[in-house]
């Protein structure tokens, strides 16, 4: 081989690298963003999964009270109290999954 097309292949070669130097960098941040995504959909689906087993706690509460045999006034009341003891509860899961 001259002199000449040794040079053409290193500079094809040099071409080539710094191709796929601009790949590997594009695909990095592509995998970060992804990863960020991932992180995020998790924490909603983890978020979304509390709120539905809240909302089931809500509901047996709620069947609970119905089926008691008391008055209505005192239905009434027992729903109340029990109402602002998920509201406490809510708010003591909230401060836990602050921590």
């Amino acid at each position: 081989m001259g002199n000449e097309t040794l040079r053409t292949e290193i500079n094809n070669l040099e071409r080539k690298v710094k191709l796929l130097l601009s790949e590997h960098t594009q695909l990095k941040v592509e995998l970060q963003k992804v990863s960020n995504e991932n992180r995020q959909l998790k924490a909603q689906a983890s978020q979304q999964e509390a709120n539905l087993a809240n909302f089931q706690n809500q509901m047996k509460i709620s069947k609970i009270v119905e089926s008691m045999v008391v008055g209505d006034s005192d239905a009434n009341e027992v729903k109340d109290v029990l109402d602002d003891y998920i509201k406490e509860i809510d708010k003591c899961i909230a401060h836990l999954g602050e921590a």
